[in-house]
């Protein structure tokens, strides 16, 4: 099988750096990572050659990223609860006052991301209630070892997942694909500045789970 008959979620996880790739050309390789690189270039008007040297290069040349496939799952819990949960825990509460900042300022301007505040908010109502369940429920099941039982919890995570992935597709409507306008105050660069940095980071921390921690509790024994 070729990579580009490969889906976008098997080709992030098997691939170090391939998320790189697929962010510089805007594919979605956690929540909607279904399709095949083939198909996805095509739906975007892309040219699935160019995409495809691209990763095949990654395969030639040492990555400094951390391969996590082969990680035990309490490693990669605590990565996720590090690098993701608390980070987020940080994010969103700044992108929060920088919004509502901007708003109250520039309201008047049609390229104002009018109720961005309130998007934000929802997000981390939503984000906070989902990690909570993640690490009350879930990791510790998975930290002691995997079984039918987390097939349930898996599923409900994964389709809150999608939920977040759609947030995150209302946020860049509502900012241009977070483009600043022209003459946009300091605020207003630091705003869009941690609203780029919190999708990268969100969309990581969604396809470690999805792609990986889950796919790998999910998978058929082999004996």
């Amino acid at each position: 099988m070729s990579i580009y008959d490969l889906t976008i979620a098997q080709i992030a996880r098997d691939i170090p750096g391939a998320t790189r790739v697929f962010r510089h050309y805007d594919l979605d390789f956690c929540c909607r990572g279904g399709q095949s690189l083939r198909d996805a270039a095509k739906e975007r008007g892309l040219d699935e050659h160019t995409i495809g040297d691209a990763l095949e290069a990654l395969i030639t040349r040492p990555s400094s990223e951390r391969d996590w496939r082969n990680a035990e799952p309490r490693e990669l819990i605590q990565h996720i609860l590090a690098r993701y949960h608390a980070v987020h825990r940080e994010q969103l509460p700044e992108m929060i006052r920088l919004a509502q900042r901007v708003e109250e300022v520039h309201g008047a301007r049609a390229d104002c991301p009018a109720g961005l505040t309130d998007l934000l908010r929802e997000m981390q109502q939503e984000l906070e209630s989902h990690m909570m369940k993640e690490e009350q429920i879930l990791f510790p099941m998975l930290s002691r070892g995997r079984g039918p039982v987390v097939c349930g919890p898996i599923t409900v995570m994964m389709m809150e997942h999608e939920q977040h992935g759609a947030s995150l597709d209302r946020m860049c409507a509502l900012t241009n694909d977070i483009t600043l306008p022209e003459g946009a105050c300091n605020t207003w660069r630091a705003l869009y500045g941690a609203l780029a940095q919190f999708r990268d980071d969100l969309m990581d921390h969604i396809h470690l789970e999805n792609n990986i921690l889950f796919a790998s509790a999910t998978e058929p024994l082999h004996v």
